[in-house]
């Protein structure tokens, strides 16, 4: 029960009120309404200040008296007392913001009326409130018992929020006196960590960390301004420039370990060992990642790069971690000079495939070309770090009576240790890290560790960038080669494995780097001008022999390429494609999982908006191809219309079904379709010709022939067919012959690939005599049966029946790189065969009870 206000009352504020009232209730007012927009406004804008705060104080029970009245007599919402409450409620938050004076007395008075119920409403304390700052923080030092105790109860209110505010709890946390506490909560490992580490630094450190969180915890917008970085930066100085990098590298890391504690909010919970982030860290975070430009570091760079990493990284049903703090690492890594940064944010272009990070990535990427006055293109080759790489692939540190040598070869990225010989040279190896390398070179071992951490994520990185150069028309004089990709400590590990295609004036040839320098597939030596202009060799612009060639050059030298090159499908315009000139239908009919389609166009480039069971439209899965000016599509629709049954439970179909390949031109307008699918439809005049369809045999062989093999590759790792659980068809036996049709049915390029790299490997293999090659399968005689293995699908029939095996691969029984030469990275199919291939010429040796029940049956 509100008490009644003993103020002094004047019949010139009552009748004020009641005029505030009357205009309210005539105008209606409520939500959205301005005040000043009240005729009786310009006569309060006029009386004095006094005699306002003599209205203000009559206000609050007015309120409350007028929205119980309303409460217990509502019957509709033209209830004239919710009106005449609207009015005085909105008057009163105007004059508290007007900033006019108002007495200490009549201030204590309004903060004198008790907290109110949980379902009670106040107006007088919400008017305390408006005028926080302006009434009570210019009495500070000589607060009153009532102002003590309201701002006592609204920081615990305001504490508890899931979303506080730390600048105004701080604010009042110096009104009352009481000490300064950080604006982060427990329960994340990096929050954990970062207030064990406030309580052991110095009164004036800690003010200065807790004063530079709260900066952080206050920031909006998506970078920060100049001012607030020149205002903030210097409470760095205060808490010395080394201790905060220090704690930025120690506390970025452990973002992406798991939750330690459970957090419960009004309508969520964050689990212990999940991964959600609190909101009020999250802004903190943020604010960290942009103050953290003010002290640049190699490491640093690193450890951006990972926090973005892991920002990103999606949670299941909520979508990436923590958005926010990812762009601010990535707006972070664009202002931080030098080729490390440069680096990391070529790992995240490759590695985040979330749209709008995506672009920001691009965004800061163009903003660094800009800095250093380079072509877009170039920046990522020139802006590769070389981690302290002396020579291709190979860094050498010594480390008292150890040489740690870091090694990168097909990929991996070892730490070996030798120790030194007599001339202090690399001498024998050793397996295990030497104790004395531990105890007496932590700081060096540790930044070894973490430069071969970083070096495997960029070695992927510009292995999957080059793999994508084969669309961007891309060449280089070869002295610009040499140094970018030949002879660069990193991007040399990927380039030195890969054909390259050389024309000096007339003469054209593909070379691969070796021993004896760059030599052709026939093994010799080649010499070039310095006008001599290289490019990506690529087999559909070889003739077959020479393809041929090259392949049995990888395979002799025992090169293991980065990706398929010399062995890449070639796909030819075909005499069907001829007749229609305008689609190919050769990957058509077939049911692929969505969301690893998904998955997987994300990763070669291409964009695919997940298809919900919602009413809208939606465009086909496309790839933008700049270099040739075309946008390749790839038709599909939902599978099925049942929610639940075909769709996830965000409503997200399971299947699609693929149908036709295109191109248009790059400025054509896009098509679109019904989420339930139907015919595609151009959102543009389809008459016009720069929205017609262009014929397939316009397209450049090259362009024609990757778009092709993406499609194959969607289908040959996304379809059904692939999973030898579907055997029955999947739910309802809806696929059951599309199963059987696909996994043992005729051979896709990528197949037809495999049947010829087998016809070679095999004869090799210690398993050779219990194995034949069919044109479909590869035959494998154990001692209980006889097994086809399809060359498609890598599912299994038994003889002398046809009877079906299911073997479910996985990572523990797949192929290792040392198990089997393979002259590439990338064929896991490939991998599953042989390894299904070993384990079945050995049959009698399966412990599986679920494969020996189905053998012997």
């Amino acid at each position: 029960m509100i008490r009644q206000l003993i103020a002094p009352k004047s019949a010139e504020a009552e009748s004020l009120l009641r005029l505030i009232e009357e205009e309210a209730e005539s105008k209606r007012a409520s939500y959205g309404c301005r005040f000043d927009s009240f005729d009786v406004c310009k006569t309060l804008k006029s009386i004095s200040d006094d005699e306002l705060a003599a209205v203000i104080v009559l206000a609050p029970d007015r309120a409350n008296l007028l929205i119980e009245k309303w409460r217990k007599n509502r019957t509709s919402s033209d209830d004239p007392d919710y009106f005449r409450h609207h009015g005085v409620e909105l008057f009163t938050q105007w004059a508290m913001r007007r900033g006019k004076n108002c007495t200490a007395a009549w201030i204590d008075r309004l903060c004198a009326i008790p907290k109110p119920g949980s379902r009670e409403y106040c107006p007088a304390r919400t008017a305390v409130r408006e005028g926080l700052w302006r009434w009570i923080e210019p009495h500070a030092g000589k607060l009153t018992p009532s102002m003590n105790r309201y701002l006592a109860e609204m920081l615990e209110e305001w504490e508890q929020s899931p979303k506080s505010d730390h600048d105004r709890n701080a604010r009042v946390r110096k009104l009352l006196g009481l000490e300064e506490t950080p604006p982060i909560e427990p329960g994340e490992a990096w929050s954990d960590a970062a207030l064990v580490y406030l309580e052991k630094q110095t009164p004036n450190q800690r003010s200065a960390w807790i004063r530079l969180m709260a900066a952080c915890g206050s920031t909006s917008g998506s970078a920060p301004t100049a001012k607030w970085l020149r205002t903030w930066a210097s409470l760095i100085d205060e808490i010395g420039r080394r201790s905060f990098l220090d704690a930025l590298l120690e506390w970025f890391p452990l973002v992406d370990r798991p939750r330690t504690a459970l957090r419960a909010e009004a309508y969520r919970e964050f689990p212990a060992g999940g991964y959600a982030i609190a909101d009020g860290n999250l802004e903190v975070l943020k604010g960290l990642c942009w103050i953290a430009v003010q002290v640049p570091d190699q490491t640093l760079a690193r450890r951006l790069g990972g926090l973005a990493l892991s920002c990103y990284r999606p949670i299941p049903g909520l979508g990436p971690r923590a958005t926010k703090v990812g762009n601010a690492a990535i707006w972070a890594l664009s202002q931080i000079p030098g080729p490390d940064a440069l680096g990391q944010l070529a790992i995240l272009r490759v590695k985040v495939k979330f749209i709008p990070a995506q672009k920001a990535i691009e965004k800061a990427l163009n903003a660094a070309a800009a800095r250093a006055g380079l072509p877009r293109e170039e920046i990522e080759e020139l802006g590769v770090p070389t981690y302290g790489l002396s020579e291709v692939g190979v860094r050498r540190e010594e480390l008292g009576e150890t040489i740690v040598e870091l090694s990168a070869h097909d990929g991996d990225v070892p730490l070996r240790y030798f120790k030194k010989d007599a001339g202090g040279n690399k001498g024998k190896e050793v397996k295990s890290v030497p104790a004395s390398v531990k105890k007496d070179f932590a700081p060096e071992f540790k930044e070894l560790k973490a430069a071969a951490k970083d070096l495997g994520s960029m070695l992927s990185a510009q292995r999957d960038r080059i793999d994508s150069m084969f669309l961007d028309d891309r060449s280089w004089p070869i002295a610009a080669w040499r140094e970018r990709y030949l002879d660069h400590p990193v991007v040399g590990v990927v380039a030195r494995r890969l054909i390259w295609n050389v024309a000096d004036g007339s003469r054209r040839i593909g070379v691969m780097p070796g021993p004896e320098g760059l030599v052709g597939f026939d093994e010799k030596a080649c010499d070039f001008s310095e006008r001599a202009i290289v490019r990506l060799w690529h087999p559909v612009e070889a003739p077959t022999e020479e393809t041929l060639a090259w392949r049995r050059f990888v395979e002799d030298r025992r090169i293991r390429q980065p990706f398929k090159q010399a062995h890449r499908e070639v796909y030819l315009l075909t005499d069907a494609e001829r007749r229609t000139e305008t689609y190919s239908n050769r990957f058509a009919a077939h049911i692929v999982r969505q969301h690893q389609f998904k998955a997987l166009c994300d990763q070669r480039n291409w964009r695919h908006k997940l298809r919900l069971m919602v009413d809208a439209e939606y465009p086909p899965p496309s790839r933008t191809i700049r270099a040739h000016g075309l946008r390749a599509e790839f038709w599909v629709e939902p599978v099925g219309d049942d929610f639940g049954t075909d769709t996830n439970e965000s409503g997200a179909y399971l299947h699609l079904a693929t149908d036709q390949v295109r191109f248009y031109r790059m400025e054509a307008a896009p098509n679109s379709v019904h989420a339930a699918g139907g015919a595609y439809a151009m959102t543009a005049e389809a008459g016009n010709a720069t929205n017609m369809p262009l014929r397939l045999d316009s397209i450049p062989a090259l362009v024609l022939s990757e778009v092709l093999r993406d499609c194959d590759l969607f289908v040959g790792v996304t379809s059904v067919g692939n999973n030898p659980q579907w055997n029955d068809g999947g739910p309802n036996q809806q696929f059951r012959d599309y199963w059987q049709n696909y996994s043992f049915g005729e051979l896709s390029a990528t197949a037809e690939t495999r049947r010829d790299l087998l016809s070679r490997l095999v004869p090799r293999l210690k398993i050779a005599d219990r194995c034949a090659l069919t044109d479909k399968f590869l035959t494998v005689r154990g001692s209980l049966r006889t097994y086809k293995i399809h060359l498609g699908s890598g599912n299994i029939l038994m003889e002398p029946n046809d009877q079906y095996l299911c073997i479910v691969p996985t990572s523990r029984n797949e192929l290792g790189s040392s198990d089997v030469f393979l002259p590439f990275e990338g064929d896991r199919t490939l991998s599953i065969i042989l390894s299904k291939a070993f384990m079945l010429a050995d049959d009698a040796r399966i412990s599986d009870l679920t494969i020996t029940r189905q053998i012997k049956s």
